[in-house]
């Protein structure tokens, strides 16, 4: 453990200034996520001004680094950007003297998140049903692979199981080609997403009941809520979704197009579209086409209408026709890789690379919360801490003597 800086300690300026005037100022979060899921929710938290304090592992024994977590070293780029705005405490829930500790923190705390497998909370005495007895106002919110019960609710859940199983692998990909993933860790991002937004329908109801509750989603239920039309494609129509590759499933067309020095999305696929890229493009022959004329024509001569636009869109740059198509009403954009993401000038202006000053590693950008709150700036006010960096400060506020401390630290729980 280490100690703090004066500008660290309770009351501090540098702290207390900087939150006071965010949305989730005096909300006190517990964080004992791990991976991506968990600590997606718990940043949103963060970002808006709750005071995260954030349950990290002691080492195995001095001198051996805690175990990694998934998404990489802890100073790391996707672990900074992961734990931002939080401060850390180590604590060996395992010991009796870390869960002491634990519920300690519990005792004032508004909400905990975790995404252990079920049984494992059950063994450390930490879910819900423990919690809630030393503080009935606790906000208890986790994620797990496949749900809190079932024949599945004790698998371990990663991401790209989720996918698998869900029905978006399915859908992924070329025609004919094997299923794929997405290029982004989804399932994760949409648990941890809906999580946030789970936990704060619980906070808005305690204003009302005054009580906590229990709020849980998994993977595999975030994942089939985001298949969206193509489950209900099947719920409903009987049809079983597959694979299009970059057009889309139902909308003709909406697909990926060469150009003349790379590649552009285009779609123009409703009755108002359609007519308009005919006569952009110098093919009134199209729109006079009665097969092509409607939604359900041109989705049953879909291959050769794509082929028909993708031989007038390799004549002109994909400069041309973003600035050509997008002022008729027609949505068009290029495809970036994320250098240019981040030159673009649109995207400057969102300003979604967003500064902060590591101790350690220094200047760095990382993204942006992408929620805006008018007249309340977009920032991250501390980089994210080194593993049980705020130790001692968050055990004083507990009213831990030095002593205590020092005791606790000797033994290996924190």
């Amino acid at each position: 453990m280490t100690h703090t800086t004066e500008a660290e300690r309770p009351g501090a300026a540098s702290r207390a200034d900087s939150d006071v005037a965010l949305p989730l100022a005096g909300l006190k979060v517990i964080d004992l996520s791990i991976a991506r899921a968990g600590p997606t929710c718990v940043r949103h938290l963060a970002d808006w001004g709750a005071d995260v304090i954030r349950v990290d592992q002691p080492p195995s024994r001095p001198g051996v680094p805690a175990s990694e977590d998934v998404t990489g070293k802890q100073h790391g780029s996707d672990y900074q950007n992961l734990h931002r705005n939080k401060r850390s405490l180590r604590l060996n829930l395992k010991d009796s003297s870390g869960r002491a500790v634990f519920l300690d923190l519990v005792k004032t705390a508004d909400v905990v998140v975790e995404n252990m497998r079920p049984a494992v909370k059950d063994r450390l005495g930490i879910a819900y049903e423990d919690l809630c007895k030393i503080n009935p106002r606790l906000i208890y919110g986790s994620i797990s692979g496949f749900g809190q019960v079932g024949p599945y609710r004790d698998r371990p859940g990663v991401d790209q199981i989720a996918q698998g199983m869900s029905g978006l692998m399915s859908v992924t990909g070329i025609p004919g080609g094997i299923p794929l993933r997405t290029g982004i860790a989804v399932g994760d991002l949409t648990a941890g997403n809906m999580l946030a937004l789970n936990i704060m329908m619980a906070l808005y109801e305690r204003q009302r009941t005054g009580r906590g509750r229990w709020v849980h989603t998994s993977l595999l239920e975030s994942l089939l809520f985001m298949m969206d039309f193509q489950a209900t494609r099947w719920l409903v129509d009987k049809t079983v979704p597959r694979s299009v590759g970059n057009e889309h499933p139902t909308l003709v067309p909406t697909d990926v197009f060469p150009t003349l020095d790379g590649h552009i999305n285009l779609a123009a696929p409703t009755s108002r579209m359609w007519p308009k890229l005919c006569e952009v493009m110098d093919r009134p022959e199209w729109a006079q086409n009665k097969e092509w004329s409607t939604q359900d024509g041109r989705f049953a001569h879909r291959a050769d209408i794509n082929a028909a636009i993708a031989q007038v869109t390799r004549t002109k740059t994909s400069r041309i026709w973003v600035e050509t198509l997008n002022p008729i009403g027609i949505p068009c954009g290029p495809i970036y890789t994320m250098n240019q993401v981040f030159a673009d000038e649109q995207v400057k202006l969102l300003d979604m690379a967003t500064p902060v000053e590591h101790p350690q590693l220094g200047p760095l950008h990382l993204l942006a919360s992408p929620l805006n709150f008018e007249g309340v700036p977009r920032r991250i006010r501390r980089a994210t801490p080194d593993a049980g960096a705020n130790g001692d400060a968050i055990l004083r506020e507990l009213g831990y003597t030095q002593e205590k401390i020092a005791a606790l630290q000797a033994g290996g729980i924190c």
